[in-house]
């Protein structure tokens, strides 16, 4: 739209030039007079053709020409109020272009780019004049056209160009005083300016200074309802934001902090909302805002958070409360993940009546149920399915999902037979024969006979004929009475006459003998000597069976004879590689004998050998072989991994730091041996075993002061990579931050005696995206990585950053923290970098400056401030002694603008205006060494 006039004419008739100018007045005239030229040439030229490359690129020369004569004398406000109507003038012939193009066709990107230049222009010649009098509000009008321009600039994705309008519009307007400015306009503009700041921050990946200023606008809300709401978008954009670009990289924590903050936005809108509108806009907000912070906490594995915000969402508002078709799939999940199935499988036959939820929905909701219930969840699943069959159209393509899901693999005898029946029933119903009627399901109609004649070959080979056959039948309902499908149709019929001959099943019995009469003798004798012979020669007689040796242990241990009893356990294990039946499993010998050993002090090497034979034999013969099915083979699996952490625990408290680290090591190892419904608690204590296991060889290495063998070394980083992808699939309210953050630790001390740097990097910037680090812990990484043998610049500049990127990001920053993490990763750049990459030292003074745009005087620490800006101009000495004149610039203009933001460098800056003035008329005609920057001191 077009501005309004900014003055009555009066005004503009007072800016007339004077009868008589001096010679300095006669070139601003004469510069105006070209302007204006240019102008008119611009209101003439047709909206609807494109503009010349030319006319942007002139304006732009004279008004540098004019900006070498400012600042303009403050007696000549005639001469300032002829700029404003100019800047106006073009301004509203930018409108003019816009809105034509608009109306008739898009134009070309160069054509639109050449009006924002123009904008450009007008915001800078208006900005010549912002002290002019007679003008209501000058600093705000100015800074309008920047924030315009700025948003121009933003949508053509030049983004250093809009960066650059919107911190002149912020430095126009930190120089007011906020509390005064009560035009709800001007306000508006405060806020408005602040976010589409942060949002370019963003899109050239400064992230913290997005963060910091989205902080800041919580200053510039005044009581608006609508403001609440456009910064709690915001949050909310940049929160979708992350989660578009960061599937599964750790940064979960970071999307939760930016929904939070969007909802407690939400939530102080509505308190202050005073129409009906802006109420239910603001809800509308806050139940989308939840529902993203519940899909965030289900992928991180907080199924009771889930949970929570569901039932808010639903409970809000009475019977006007969310119903988003999203919910009962979101609220499902949560409760399978909590193994609440009964609530879960209430969820899942609520959608049956919400007609909102798309088909793919509903069919991979049923998926989950059942993937997560298995058989206990097959009638459920069937109801669903047959109700979904009466409330909407169901397509062929969907069924089949669900029966190929209904089928699975079964989970043994009793698996099959339960889903076989489901699926006889599914497959059998009217409804579901019909939707694989048509030819145009051929395809999916010939997949529904395979996976029932898949499922019912299964049953025939587990010789459940009974469910094999009813399989068989259902499947020739999908099978065409055409010729072509003669032969399939045959071989059915020839299958179920065999599982109507195999109806038959037998039994198996199996008895045990035991006698070991001689050996109880030398027991009671209390001769362990002989007592031991004894085994062996019960060994060597040819009547002899292993039973005798379970007796012997037995009596050796009801007798108090331990060593007895481990020699004859210990012979009894020989026995288990002969492939004949023994008398009791392999497992509960070993337990037996880790038993007997712990009672005896200074046995540990020991009980680490048979633990290990455990260990071993578990993984020859197959978990389940070993320690046996089902809870049973749990818990004996469980025995073996708690024994070995207590005696792990044990070493290390008495400093043998070497068993201690066999011990853990057997944990982890026992852990994985078997998965079971228990695998989220089991992971736990297998990623500690496995980080404290590298801690306690460090611990041995330092406390034996003999370096760690390479190959230990590299058996040290295969632990910690296991460690790492536990860690990565555990929901980080499971494990305590102290144990991720010695897992870096030993990590990072592993990595770099391999010299792999990179993959310290990977670690750390994966730690940094998690719950459990805070800025403390990078900080200590960060100093840790910047000295010592294992310095990684890279590392230690990325965990300083992301350590700066959380002081910002809290509402109240402590800018001398701050202040001393920016001196600190300069100081990394410039030894890491300052020779090949300037550019990279002058990006962190940058990145300063940024931080420092829109702050109040003394905020950032003055002694920091005058460092930054001192150090920038220090540094364009060399450069100008080797002559390269355009990096010289760079540091000058960074030091001058650093030391405009500093209070007490006035001085200073004057200096550095002077100098650069010089330094501009200069370069061109002399040599570099004749021209060189004094430091300042």
């Amino acid at each position: 739209m077009r501005i309004a006039e900014i003055s009555t004419p009066e005004h503009f008739q007072a800016a007339a030039a004077p009868d008589s100018q001096s010679p300095s007045q006669n070139q601003h005239s004469q510069l105006l007079s070209q302007i204006q030229s240019k102008i008119k040439q611009t209101e003439s030229h047709p909206p609807g053709t494109p503009l010349p490359d030319s006319l942007p690129s002139e304006l732009r020369q004279l008004l540098t020409n004019l900006t070498q004569l400012a600042p303009f004398p403050a007696a000549n406000n005639s001469l300032k109020l002829h700029l404003w109507k100019l800047s106006y003038r073009l301004w509203n012939a930018c409108v003019d272009f816009s809105n034509a193009a608009a109306i008739r066709s898009p134009s070309s990107n160069r054509s639109s780019q050449n009006v924002t230049k123009l904008r450009h222009v007008a915001a800078d010649m208006l900005s010549l004049a912002v002290d002019v009098v007679g003008v209501p509000s000058p600093a705000i009008k100015s800074a309008s056209f920047y924030y315009k321009t700025g948003l121009a600039w933003h949508d053509h994705k030049i983004f250093d160009l809009a960066s650059t309008c919107f911190e002149r519009a912020t430095d126009l307007l930190s120089k007011l005083d906020v509390s005064k400015i009560l035009d709800a306009g001007e306000r508006k503009l405060l806020l408005d300016l602040n976010l589409a700041r942060s949002r370019t921050a963003w899109e050239i990946s400064d992230k913290n200074l997005a963060l910091t200023l989205l902080n800041r606008s919580k200053t510039l809300l005044f009581g608006s309802s609508a403001h609440f709401k456009a910064l709690a978008n915001q949050f909310l954009a940049f929160a979708k934001a992350v989660l578009s670009r960061n599937e599964n990289n750790g940064s979960f924590n970071d999307v939760l902090k930016l929904l939070n903050e969007a909802l407690n936005l939400c939530e102080k809108g509505l308190s202050i909302s005073r129409t009906r509108e802006e109420t239910v806009e603001i809800k509308e907000l806050k139940s989308k805002t939840m529902r993203f912070i519940s899909a965030v906490h289900l992928q991180n594995g907080e199924f009771e958070s889930v949970i929570k915000c569901v039932k808010v969402l639903r409970e809000n508002g009475g019977e006007k409360g969310d119903h988003h078709a999203s919910l009962p799939v979101l609220a499902m999940k949560a409760w399978l993940g909590l193994g609440r199935y009964s609530e879960a499988e209430q969820e899942l036959k609520g959608m049956v009546v919400n007609k909102g939820i798309p088909e793919g929905v509903w069919v991979s909701a049923v998926e989950t149920y059942f993937h997560a219930v298995g058989n206990a969840g097959v009638e459920t699943t069937k109801g669903v399915f047959l109700g979904l069959l009466g409330r909407c159209h169901v397509s062929a393509r969907a069924a089949l999902r669900v029966v190929h899901r209904v089928v699975g693999d079964g989970n043994g005898i009793e698996g099959l037979r339960t889903r076989g029946k489901v699926v006889a029933e599914l497959a059998s119903d009217e409804r579901v024969v019909a939707l694989f009627a048509s030819e145009s399901v051929a395809k999916e109609r010939t997949a529904m006979h395979a996976v029932l004649w898949n499922c019912g070959s299964g049953n025939f080979q587990l010789k459940d004929y009974e469910t094999s056959a009813e399989m068989f039948e259902k499947s020739m309902l999908y099978i065409p009475h055409d010729l072509e499908n003669r032969v399939i149709r045959a071989k059915g019929y020839r299958v179920l006459c065999l599982c109507y001959l195999g109806l038959t099943q037998l039994d198996r019995a199996q008895e045990y003998i035991n006698e070991a009469e001689k050996f109880k003798i030398c027991l009671q004798k209390n001769d362990h000597c002989g007592a031991t012979n004894q085994i062996q020669k019960m060994i060597s007689c040819l009547d002899f069976t292993p039973d005798f040796l379970s007796l012997a242990a037995h009596e050796a241990v009801a007798s108090r004879a331990l060593p007895v009893a481990v020699a004859a356990l210990s012979n009894f294990l020989n026995f288990y590689n002969s492939g004949k039946p023994m008398p009791t499993t392999e497992v509960v010998v070993l337990r037996t004998l880790v038993t007997i050993l712990s009672q005896d002090l200074d046995k540990e090497a020991e009980v680490l050998k048979f633990l290990k034979q455990a260990h071993k034999r578990a993984s020859e013969l197959g978990a389940e072989s070993f320690f046996g099915k089902g809870e049973v083979g749990r818990r004996e699996r469980n025995w073996f991994a708690v024994t070995s952490w207590n005696f792990g625990a044990k070493c290390g408290k008495e400093k043998n730091y070497e068993l201690c680290a066999e011990f853990l090591r057997l944990v982890s190892g026992f852990y994985s041996l078997m998965g079971d419904g228990q695998m989220e608690e089991n992971n736990v204590t297998i990623c500690k075993s496995l980080i404290m296991t590298v801690s306690a060889m460090i611990a041995s290495e330092n406390q034996n002061t003999t370096p760690l063998p390479d190959a230990e070394v590299k058996h040290a980083v295969e632990l910690l990579e296991r460690a790492g992808k536990i860690l990565t699939s555990l929901s980080m309210g499971n494990i305590e931050g102290d144990i991720h953050f010695i897992y870096v630790l030993n990590a990072y001390d592993m990595h770099g005696r391999l010299n792999n740097l990179e993959s310290q990097h990977h670690i750390v910037k994966n730690f940094a995206g998690t719950k459990t680090c805070s800025p403390q812990y990078l900080l200590q990484i960060g100093l840790n990585a910047s000295q010592g043998p294992r310095f990684n610049a890279e590392v230690a500049t990325f965990a300083l950053s992301e350590c700066l990127s959380g002081f910002l990001s809290s509402p109240s920053p402590n800018y001398q923290d701050v202040a001393l993490i920016v001196r600190r990763l300069i100081a990394i750049a410039s030894i890491h970098k300052g020779n090949t990459d300037d550019d990279a030292v002058l990006g962190m003074y940058k990145q300063a400056y940024r931080i420092m745009v829109g702050l109040k005087e003394g905020e950032y620490p003055t002694d920091e401030g005058k460092w930054l800006a001192m150090t920038a101009w220090n540094r364009a000495a060399i450069p100008v002694r080797m002559g390269e004149i355009n990096v010289a610039k760079k540091w000058m203009n960074a030091g001058l603008e650093l030391a405009r933001k500093v209070t007490g460098m006035e001085t200073y800056q004057a200096y550095m205006e002077d100098y650069v003035a010089d330094f501009e008329k200069k370069f061109h005609t002399q040599i570099a060494g004749e021209i060189q920057p004094q430091q300042v001191q």
